[in-house]
């Protein structure tokens, strides 16, 4: 509604018009004289104008007043005012003096070939002053530049020269009539008529040209030479004129002028008395529309007659109203325009009176009334004298608003009036500033004055017919109001005039007696029920045993989740994590393990019936584990709440419920939201409204607020309640339904939403019987009447007209055809269908009719009217009619619900039907009351919906859109996607060939699979009928073809995965729908056929049925209600033009909220509703009696408070919003029982062999190993890590005994999936970043993003020898975890990392230092320690790639960072493992230098590392129990364990200086107590280790590594004679982590030539150096590492499945793949090797051997013959001095074609090697 006045109205034309349209109004007796806008701009001989002054229609504009009217009570116009501007609205005293409009103005047509270009003359020279303000313009003597004003440029002036003669001197006199003037654009001069100077200058009017209008200012020339408009040209005598200079003032008027103070600090109150005062201030000096004897205020002060802040008056300065009255304004009393914002108001003598009655209906927008003012006696004087006699032939007070111009003085007997400042602040508009209007598209010159918006409003009032001015009067009754008068009118008996008008026919006959004779003619007997005609008569008996055929076409049978619901939950379970990982510590979901729900429901009967239906058949009760399955049907009760005066103890118990169970989510689903959500403080000042403030009282008090277990999820087809200023729901908060683009081709038997935009634009279809109607003989009925019974409420009178016309139509068409011509021709063809449906077949199926009347009186009334003409014509078997009441049950007549029952076959004796779904087939006319309808689902064979009665009243968005939300559904997408071949125009009955049901279960995936799928069922349905009043009901086939598909999918059309299939039994079409929850696919009535409006002669046409589409097996298409509205309705919801939102969205949202500027933007057609909530959320506020007005502004922080675990889930009505919160409760669970599960390796260990015992005896049960007794034993060579499955076997002498064709073949390339198994996390498990949880909040969160700066960047240098130069690593480290390191005395400069010593016994920590090195796991490394090491203290570092560190500072601000140098950011985990080793030595030698000046030796600092990686999960402690005598298998017990005890453990372990490596064993569900058999083994360990820095100084891990280093490290060890010790006690459990760590590169060429490559195989990794080969992208260790896994068939072709001749490695171990075996060989002296006599290898690997490596090591070796040879070194030049100094010629035979690079390019430094074959 935004900017529907443009100011670019022509004020003068403009209030011309708007005086003469007044007063016609008011003189004229009959016809409404034409409105304003009209004779303004829809005259026929109008030039065109410029889209700036395209003016809205007349019936919009009419709609627009109403619309704002009713929103606030008071007329909301968009477009506030300011006041500048006024200039334009000078009128002109020598215009007409009649009373008749002004004739209109035919301007001469330009000559052939002229500029006709606004702003430029004929000529095409531009006369607009910014363009010639710098210009020097010639003028001649005693001529004067002026502007003149055009209507189509408002914001431009042109520039004239005027002979100065026919200009008015200072006093606006002495002018000479006539003109004389000069072009100066093109300098063409002496025009001697304004009117063809006009035309030369392209003003382009449409009124007769004067200069005294449009030559509007002097134009002079500042200092510095630039032209600006000057004063303005004083045309009218005694005016006022103010220049740019000064202000002058006209001469004190005769009158008594009156000034206003305020009184006692009051500024509402009026002081008593009048002062005489001059009215010389300059700011309202300008003479007005009044005489002479104006009255004008002498002070400006900040007052004004609201109670909105004043305005500060000094921006008044430039205003200026047009002169005195024309003789046409007699009838006016005299004064000003009303004054500004900001100036005293000058009110006769009142004084302020207090009423306790209400004086009007219409609240004032946002605050109350603030004090009527009422009269006093006054001398006489300019008086008007009240009569003495005026009240009490009156019988009221009449009241005076304060508007147009000063009050005259009353006199007489005042008390009788009073004087209303209402309309007044109706215009109290809030100053805007610039960018506010920008943003609006504004500017200041845009705005009507108030004065003409007052004479808008007059004009428009006066236009109102006595049905208009009615229907505005009964809009600003709220709906409790509306209902309040209807019952008082019935309750009084003021409707007995309009019943006993009803009481006769449209033909004059006594109803009653007329019914009576009909009830004897047809004596005892009854229509036949079903299956005959309406003449067939039986006797009740046999009436009531007629059994139907079972029909198992039902409509709620099976319940069923469909895509979309699907979908949606999904969304609302994200967004639960979202709040949960927002980290406002609002929610913490790793506390849950279970969920519990309670539905609050509005006061519906029904509604409760349903929701309590769909939670049984959701089976949602069981899958949450809340009810066993035998009782959850009876228990389901206690989870669906009433929102009635019960609900405060069911409440009370559920909150205990939430109380007790603190590690249960609950989840409270407040359904229908938007409906009655008063606050509590309201509803106990309101009378009779039982349930105000019920919802508040539940959903915001304190304890729902503070309890942390608990989610409030509220659910809304209409969610603009909630959505305000003062919304306490976030808008990141909001699930909105999805909206699927229907472009996409969905799947065949899918169903689509039908909602209110698809009803608007089925109005474009082009269908001869459109879905949405007005009944236009119906509304013309009414109009009569509504003047017949103007006191009467139109709804009453809109009833028992209805009332009326469904009684005769039931009589026309059953016994007085005479009748026919007075029904009207809807009501009839509906009324036909609903009652010969039944009679085509031996179903008995038939149509629901609703007829919405919400009043519970006057729906009453209409059931038992009904019913009495119903049972005397003897139909009482034929169909029913139920009272939709939502206070109580359903109540269905036996016959009927045994009908029901024998449809549905199988229910108990004691069913009956508790739910509208539940009357489905059933012949029914449903009188539905009540104030809101609540979210009632209907079955499918809803076929119409009479909303005749929704007519005035429903002025708001929610009002009018839940009543047409009624007939929403999912119909069959051919009635969307081709409307005109769905809705055939054919009458045959088409032949349905029978279709197998599809049971498709794709949909159902694992995880949102209902447990309680019960599979559909088939059955056969009645035919589809023939429709028809008349009997003809042939189609004309050039309509057919006319019809044009124009109708584009609708974007809010939902596909859904399973949809209709269906099986057919004879003529009758069935259709088995699988039903969903909230009407997903509810309402068809397999039977459907929909009716035209139909006419009592001539043919019928559109019987509805489905075409069957080719290709789709749905035979029957679901098709939506027709929806009979009000022509108020009508005109709304008709109207959509464009865009994806009807015209309704541009009403007040909801009656509980105001706008909160009349100035706003308007809301876009095409908005989404997230954009529509934004929208409402800035643009609305709650009412003062609305829930959430209490949640204002927090004036300390500026904020609103938001409830951080409430959620908003909108969706349009039956969309199936209540399956997909069913299902979010369900997933919510699954995903709470997922967090506590954690997927973790289960393999069993790889080469274990138990034949033999450990050649050293344990004893069993022993804590710590014995050092002597360990180092006996040998070292395990063999690796057993189940991940390294596709790795190189380690010779050793067992391995040669193998026989070959034992081991399995090589796997194929594709990973291997490795098995897992999901464990539940205990209170020991380490977490990632979504663990939230109190205990560990300190040791994860910095308190404030300010904190973050609270770490510091420390760079630490320490030289190795291995790279050969300085490395420089940085620790971050926060301030937290400063204690933990050593810094210099004189500043911050970092020196080392504190070690305990070997001897401290601490059982609060422990003193290994744990580092874990983690690349691309920011979020999802198990980087939280502190509930494995049970919250003491350690320390912890994190090693992290330079590029990563900004990520993981972010997830982990509380850790301490260990930053590896840029130049590894490519680098692999060996480069990590690497860094720690040789960082962790320097800092042991810094710390032993440091102790040692404390006098404490070298070897008592603490010399051990943890190495641990970021999936450790869980940590287990095992135990073998005793055997019992029979020789079973011992079994294996298991704990969990915390790392800290593994850790306190293994520290504890005697001399534990003298081991190298300690480790674990990895977890597996198949542990053995033959595995346990040994406590300790020697052997590898991996992913956890405490490493002896100290010991391994010598031993390094290699840093180029990618792949293995840890096998690799640990050969290296044990060859240099040291201990590595594994406690089979414990095990470690390794996370299956789907994202990061060791991952591999995506191989891509180097430069990319296209981009759909083939994947690169390993084989291309390396190539002929110098060659063409494609370059990669990738670190040249990597390739190589690679290529070696898969090129053992080509380097070591010898070796493949031969273990008795593995491949030479000498002091390296690298995967050449599974089908290889390597013999590892230190080449360092002393080093302990695996014994080699005898052994012929099949091949020699020497990766970047050092100078230990020398030919008479290599000549101790013997190979076979053809054994092959690769060496591999780091440059050509290097390969080539390896070759000589290892002397491989003498043995090995190399050919110029064997030398290879990796494929990098050379910048990338590429590896090269060898191969060769031994001779």
């Amino acid at each position: 509604m935004g900017n529907s006045y443009a100011g670019q109205l022509k004020s003068a034309r403009f209030e011309e018009a708007l005086h003469n349209s007044i007063e016609a109004s008011l003189r004229c007796s009959s016809v409404v004289p034409r409105p304003i806008f009209s004779q303004l701009y829809l005259d026929p001989d109008q030039h065109p104008f410029s889209s700036a002054d395209v003016k809205p229609k007349v019936e919009d504009l009419d709609k627009d007043l109403v619309n704002r009217y009713t929103q606030n009570g008071s007329l909301d116009f968009s477009n506030n005012l300011t006041v500048n501007e006024m200039e334009d609205d000078e009128d002109d005293e020598e215009m007409s003096d009649s009373n008749s409009p002004p004739i209109p103005y035919s301007q001469k047509p330009a000559p052939e070939g002229s500029c006709t270009t606004d702003g430029f003359c004929q000529a095409g020279k531009d006369l607009r002053l910014v363009s010639l303000c710098m210009e020097q313009i010639d003028i001649p003597a005693g001529f004067l530049l002026v502007g003149a004003k055009s209507p189509n440029l408002p914001e431009h002036i042109l520039v004239c020269a005027v002979d100065k003669r026919f200009l008015p001197d200072d006093h606006g006199k002495n002018a000479l009539l006539g003109f004389s003037g000069n072009c100066i654009g093109c300098g063409e001069r002496g025009f001697r008529y304004f009117t063809e100077f006009s035309n030369h200058i392209n003003l382009k009017l449409t009124t007769q040209p004067k200069k005294q209008k449009h030559l509007k200012y002097y134009l002079v020339r500042s200092s510095q030479g630039v032209l600006s408009k000057g004063p303005l040209i004083c045309w009218k005598e005694c005016r006022s004129r103010q220049s740019s200079a000064s202000c002058h003032s006209i001469k004190p008027s005769s009158s008594v002028s009156s000034t206003v103070t305020p009184e006692n600090g009051t500024t509402n109150g009026y002081k008593s008395g009048f002062t005489q005062t001059d009215a010389a201030n300059g700011n309202s000096s300008h003479g007005g529309k009044g005489s002479a004897s104006s009255s004008t205020p002498a002070h400006t002060g900040n007052y004004s007659l609201s109670p909105r802040p004043s305005y500060a008056s000094g921006d008044q300065a430039t205003m200026f109203i047009s002169g005195p009255p024309k003789k046409r304004h007699r009838g006016w009393y005299p004064g000003s325009p009303l004054p500004q914002p900001g100036l005293v108001v000058p009110v006769p003598t009142v004084r302020p009176l207090s009423r306790t009655e209400p004086l009007l209906s219409a609240p004032v927008p946002q605050t109350p009334l603030t004090g009527i003012l009422q009269p006093r006696p006054i001398p006489a004087g300019e008086t008007v004298i009240v009569p003495e006699n005026l009240l009490s032939n009156s019988g009221v007070r009449p009241v005076i608003l304060i508007g147009y111009g000063t009050l005259p003085y009353f006199y007489g007997n005042v008390g009788d009036i009073v004087v209303s400042p209402l309309l007044v602040n109706c215009y109290k508009i809030p100053q805007l500033e610039n960018k506010d209007l920008e943003q609006l598209g504004l500017t200041g010159s845009q705005f009507l004055s108030v004065e003409n918006m007052i004479l808008l409003t007059i004009q428009y009032l006066v236009r109102l017919g006595q049905h208009q001015s009615r229907a505005l009067a009964e809009s600003m009754l709220t709906t409790s109001e509306f209902l309040k008068e209807i019952s008082y009118e019935l309750i009084t008996g003021k409707v007995s005039f309009l019943a006993s008008h009803f009481k006769t026919t449209s033909l004059g006959d006594d109803l009653d007696k007329l019914l009576e004779k009909m009830q004897q003619r047809r004596g005892d007997s009854v229509v036949t029920p079903f299956n005959g005609d309406l003449n067939e008569c039986v006797s009740p008996q046999e009436a009531a045993a007629m059994i139907p055929t079972q029909n198992l076409d039902l409509d709620n049978e099976t319940f069923q989740i469909y895509q979309p619901q699907l979908t949606v939950a999904r969304k609302l379970l994200s967004q639960v994590c979202a709040i949960a990982d927002s980290g406002s510590q609002s929610l913490d979901l790793g506390h849950f393990s279970k969920v519990d729900f309670i539905i609050i429901v509005p006061r519906s009967e029904v509604l409760v019936q349903q929701t309590l239906q769909r939670i049984r058949q959701s089976g949602v009760l069981v899958d949450l584990g809340l009810e066993e399955n035998g009782t959850a049907h009876q228990r389901a009760e206690k989870y669906v709440v009433r929102l009635d005066n019960e609900i405060q103890t069911k409440f009370e118990v559920f909150m205990r419920r939430v109380k007790q169970n603190p590690y249960t989510l609950f989840v409270l689903v407040h359904d229908n939201s938007h409906v009655e959500l008063t606050s509590v403080i309201s509803g106990s000042l309101s009378h009779g409204e039982p349930s105000h403030g019920l919802a508040d009282r539940v959903i915001n008090c304190r304890e729902v607020l503070e309890a942390f277990n608990l989610l409030v999820l509220q659910v809304s087809s209409f969610p603009y309640t909630l959505q305000t200023q003062q919304s306490r729901i976030s808008s990141s908060n909001e699930v909105h339904w999805i909206q699927l683009d229907t472009g996409e081709d969905v799947g065949c038997e899918e169903k689509l939403y039908f909602g209110l935009n698809e009803y608007s634009k089925s109005l474009q279809w082009g269908i001869t019987s459109p879905l949405l109607r007005c009944d236009e003989t119906f509304e013309k009925m009414v109009n009569t009447l509504l003047e017949r019974y103007p006191r009467l409420h139109s709804m009453v009178v809109r009833c028992y007209l209805l009332i009326q016309q469904y009684s005769e139509a039931l009589m026309a068409l059953t016994t007085m055809a005479s009748l026919r011509d007075h029904s009207t021709p809807e009501t009839l063809s509906i009324m036909d269908d609903l009652i010969s449906s039944p009679g085509k077949n031996k179903s008995g199926r038939g149509h629901m009719l609703i007829i919405r009347v919400p009043s519970v009186q006057l729906a009453m009334l209409a059931k038992e009217r009904l019913q009495e003409v119903r049972d005397k014509l003897g139909l009482q078997y034929r169909f029913e009619i139920i009272l939709g009441n939502p206070a109580t049950e359903l109540s269905v007549a036996t016959h009927f619900v045994a009908r029901l029952k024998s449809w549905r076959g199988s229910e108990p004796e004691e069913w009956i039907p508790r739910t509208y779904q539940d009357l489905d087939g059933l012949p029914c006319i449903v009188i539905l009351t009540g104030k809101d309808p609540l979210g009632e689902t209907f079955p499918r064979s809803l076929k119409y919906c009479d909303l005749r009665l929704i007519d005035s009243s429903y002025l708001t968005r929610t009002a009018l859109e839940q009543e047409v939300g009624l007939a929403c559904c999912y119909v069959s997408k051919e009635v969307i996607r081709g409307p005109t071949v769905a809705l055939d125009l054919s009458g045959k009955e088409q032949e349905r060939a029978a279709v197998s049901e599809n049971d498709s279960d794709e949909l159902l995936i694992d995880l949102e699979r209902p447990q309680s799928n019960s599979s559909a069922v088939t059955g056969t349905s009645g035919s589809i009928m023939e429709n028809g009043v008349s009997s003809s009901s042939t189609a004309d086939k050039s309509q057919k073809q006319s019809l044009t598909p124009s109708f584009q999918s609708p974007a809010t059309s939902l596909g859904l995965d399973e949809g209709v299939s269906a099986s057919s039994a004879g003529a009758g079409a069935g259709e088995t729908q699988k039903q969903e929850c909230d009407s997903l696919a509810p309402q068809m009535a397999s039977s459907t056929t929909s009716k035209p409006p139909s006419s009592s002669s001539g043919p019928r046409t559109l019987p509805w049925q489905g075409q069957p589409i080719r290709g789709c097996r749905g035979p029957h298409a679901a098709l939506p209600p027709v929806v009979i509205l009000s022509k108020a309705a009508y005109s709304l919801l008709g109207s959509q033009k464009s865009g994806k939102l009807p015209s309704s969205s541009s009403l007040l949202p909801h009656a509980d909220v105001a706008w909160v500027s009349s100035l706003r933007p308007l809301l876009n057609k095409d908005m989404s509703s997230e954009e529509q909530s934004l929208y409402y959320r800035q643009w609305t506020s709650a009412r003062q009696h609305h829930a959430d007005y209490s949640n204002q502004l927090d004036p300390a922080s500026g904020t609103r408070n938001f409830h951080p675990r409430r959620l908003l889930l909108t969706g349009p009505p039956q969309v199936g919003k209540t399956g997909s919160y069913l299902q979010f409760l369900r997933i919510l669970f699954r995903m709470l029982i997922r967090l506590l599960e954690v997927d973790v390796y289960d393999e069993e260990e790889i080469n274990t062999d138990h034949s033999e015992s450990s050649e050293v005896s344990q004893s069993e049960g022993e804590p710590w190993p014995d050092i002597e007794s360990f180092s006996k034993m040998p070292f395990d060579v063999s690796v057993h890590d189940p991940k390294y499955t596709l790795m190189s076997l380690v010779y050793t002498e067992k391995l040669a005994g193998v026989k070959q064709e034992v081991i399995k073949e090589s796997k194929v390339e594709e990973p291997r999936k490795r098995e897992t198994v999901s464990i539940m996390l205990t209170k020991y498990a380490a977490y990632n970043t979504f663990h939230h949880c109190e205990q560990c909040r300190q040791y994860m969160d910095f308190t404030s993003a300010s904190q973050m700066s609270d770490s510091t960047l420390h760079a630490f240098t320490f030289s190795s020898s291995m790279l050969g130069e300085e490395v420089q690593l940085y620790f971050i480290i926060p301030k937290s975890k400063e204690s933990h390191f050593v810094f210099s005395k004189q500043g911050k400069h970092l020196e080392s990392m504190r070690l305990p010593l070997v001897s401290d016994k601490n059982l609060n920590a422990v003193k290994s230092p744990i580092f874990t090195p983690s690349s691309g796991r920011h979020e999802h490394g198990l980087l939280n320690l502190f509930h494995a090491m049970e919250g003491i203290s350690h320390l912890h570092l994190l090693v992290v790639k330079e590029y990563e560190m900004p990520l993981y500072r972010k997830y982990w601000p509380n850790h301490i960072m260990l930053v590896l140098p840029g130049m590894f950011n490519n680098a692999g985990v060996g480069a990590a493992r690497f860094l720690i080793k040789e960082l962790s030595y320097h800092n042991l030698e810094l710390e032993r230098n440091r102790l040692e000046e404390l006098g404490i030796k070298r070897q008592c600092v603490w010399p051990f590392i943890v190495m641990m990686d970021d999936s450790c999960v869980l940590w287990n402690i095992h135990s073998v129990q005793e055997p019992s005598s029979q020789p079973v298998e011992v079994a294996v017990s298991s704990k969990n364990v915390s790392l800290k005890t593994v850790l306190q453990h293994i520290e504890a372990t005697p001399k534990i200086v003298h081991y190298a490596i300690l480790g674990i064993q990895k977890w597996s569900s198949k542990l053995t107590s033959q595995s346990l058999k040994a406590p300790f083994s020697r052997c590898h360990v991996h992913d956890f280790i405490l490493l002896n820095i100290d010991l391994t100084q010598n031993v390094q891990y290699d840093f180029n590594r990618y792949f293995c280093e840890d096998v690799d490290f640990n050969l290296r060890t044990n060859s240099s004679g040291l201990l590595i010790c594994r406690f089979n006690n414990f095990s470690l459990m390794k996370k299956h982590v789907q994202v990061g760590g060791q991952r591999d590169f995506i191989i891509k060429p180097k430069i990319m030539v296209s981009e759909s490559l083939a994947p690169i195989l390993p084989l291309q990794y390396i190539c002929a150096p110098d060659s063409e080969h494609t370059l990669l992208a990738a670190p040249a260790q990597f390739l190589l590492e690679k290529f070696l896994q898969h090129a053992s068939y080509k380097l070591f072709p010898k070796a493949i499945h031969n273990f008795r001749s593995p491949v030479l490695a000498i002091d390296c171990y690298l995967n050449i793949g599974p089908e290889v075996a390597i013999c590892y060989i230190s080449s360092r002296p002393h080093s302990s090797n695996v014994n080699c006599e005898g052994v012929f290898f099949s091949g020699l690997l020497l990766y970047l051997c050092d100078s230990f490596v020398g030919a008479d090591l290599l000549k101790k070796f013997k190979f076979l013959k053809g054994a092959t040879l690769c060496v591999i070194c780091q440059d050509r030049s290097s390969l080539r001095q390896t070759i000589v100094r290892l002397e491989l010629e003498d043995e090995w035979q190399f050919r110029l074609r064997d030398e290879f690079q990796t494929a990098n390019s050379s910048e990338d430094k590429p590896l090269y090697f060898l191969t060769g074959r031994h001779v």
